[in-house]
């Protein structure tokens, strides 16, 4: 199969990779947002998990890793709910890991384990194993921290293409840990985590939609317009659910049309978000 990806290009993936993608669980992500409920206040930022996983993909591949790794790095969003890290906020994942926490449920529920098995790949290569190039903590570099920063800032405006091909260059790996060859490039990734986190995720209007969103889908779960399974769905499924009511219709037009955004910004919504830095390794 041959994948197009808006940020890296045209690159190629083998058997399992294809029949993966074509899967329910990862077709699902294309109709879920990575940025949760803000592409309902800017449509512009309509990039979903499903094109995140693919280029999380395409950097451990194009850093090396091993099959598995490859695998385990397609299939590690695809237990993210409707509006992805919103989730968190309605079940109270301070730490922003909802989706791992039912990741094992989700996958053993699914088809994936019999594709895999079918290219004679054991299930368990995904749970319980560290994937070096795929996940790391912070402030370290990894795949999916610099695909989501590349990809969230290049959605929002705020980087251009050659600005991430030009620090792709700069990717490469020691001791099997991704590092950049330079202290420019180092420096460069730092402040642009830095531009992610203060102007992206703590933007007023983001917050706004997310917070919104949150306190919608929690009072669905508990007058019974939801079920929590529902949140398995996608973006659009859950929508229309909640907007066969009058109430959550209306909701919904609040956070797309900004309508009470005055009172939400006035009360310093945005440093709700803990502060995260990045400081990568360079290459020695």
């Amino acid at each position: 199969m041959r994948i197009e990806d808006k940020l890296y290009g045209v690159f190629d993936v083998e058997p399992v990779l294809a029949q993966l993608i074509r899967s329910e669980p990862m077709q699902r992500l294309k109709r879920v947002h990575q940025g949760g409920a803000i592409f309902l206040v800017d449509a512009a930022i309509n990039h979903t998990r499903f094109a995140h996983s693919l280029g999380v993909l395409f950097l451990v591949k194009c850093l090396g890793g091993s099959m598995e790794e490859q695998i385990a790095a397609l299939l590690h969003d695809v237990s993210h709910t409707a509006f992805s890290h919103v989730a968190d906020y309605v079940f109270d994942h301070v730490n922003e890991d909802y989706h791992e926490s039912i990741f094992e449920e989700v996958i053993n529920n699914s088809e994936i384990p019999e594709i895999l098995n079918q290219h004679g790949f054991d299930p368990g290569i995904l749970f319980g194993h560290d994937y070096p190039i795929l996940e790391q903590p912070l402030p370290l570099l990894c795949a999916d921290r610099v695909d989501y920063t590349l990809r969230d800032l290049f959605q929002a405006d705020m980087i251009s293409l050659k600005d991430v091909r030009r620090f792709l260059a700069e990717l490469t790996l020691q001791h099997g840990r991704m590092v950049v060859k330079s202290e420019a490039a180092g420096q460069w990734i730092s402040d642009q985590f830095k531009q992610l986190n203060d102007s992206y995720f703590k933007k007023p209007e983001h917050v706004y939609a997310n917070t919104l969103m949150a306190d919608l889908l929690k009072q669905g779960l508990k007058e019974g317009l939801l079920q929590k399974k529902d949140l398995l769905k996608d973006d659009y499924q859950v929508l229309n659910k909640l907007a066969k009511e009058k109430a959550g219709y209306q909701r919904i037009n609040e956070i797309r049309k900004l309508t009470h955004f005055k009172q939400f910004y006035s009360k310093g919504a945005a440093e709700r978000f803990k502060r995260r830095e990045l400081s990568p390794a360079v290459m020695s």
